[in-house]
């Protein structure tokens, strides 16, 4: 779900963002803040300008990879995001039943998932989904599903 966000205020002032949850952080800089930090809490932290995604745990990074965001014409959506759907083996209705494993979506249609278009990552390449090297992307499917959707949080930003 988006978390009420605009992109012109995503990025000012720390990407402020609510949520209704009591323990919830208050602002994105709280996000990344470790001394906020739940014990379980993810962020995966998605960089479009780098094409780069980094996790960070428990207030630590613990991965960084490269990824493919959207090619031009097609759009990633900006925002703060909590996953929605798990699903390991995911094929694509929208394109030609793409494979796309280890799949979490995160915005309607749009996901973090795994490509068999290794050679595209760390350029802009897909048609709105964040992808990364299906290996990294089991590890972070299944890092989000230990910790649960309501610890998760995907910040994708420019």
């Amino acid at each position: 779900m988006l978390i009420n966000r605009s992109k012109s205020a995503a990025l000012i002032a720390g990407a402020a963002f609510f949520l209704s949850a009591a323990t919830a952080p208050a602002s994105a800089d709280e996000v990344f803040s470790s001394s906020n930090q739940s014990p379980s809490r993810i962020v995966v932290r998605v960089d479009i300008s780098e094409q780069k995604m980094t996790v960070i745990q428990d207030g630590q990074r613990v991965h960084t990879w490269p990824v493919s965001t959207a090619r031009p014409g097609k759009i990633t959506p900006r925002g703060t995001f909590q996953p929605q759907v798990f699903s390991p083996n995911h094929r694509s209705s929208l394109y030609n039943n793409a494979p796309m494993p280890w799949s979490v979506f995160y915005s309607g249609h749009y996901a973090i998932h795994g490509t068999d278009a290794i050679n595209r990552l760390g350029q802009p390449a897909s048609a709105g989904c964040v992808r990364l090297h299906p290996d990294n992307a089991k590890v972070l499917y299944s890092m989000i599903r230990n910790v649960g959707k309501q610890d998760t949080y995907i910040v994708v930003q420019e």
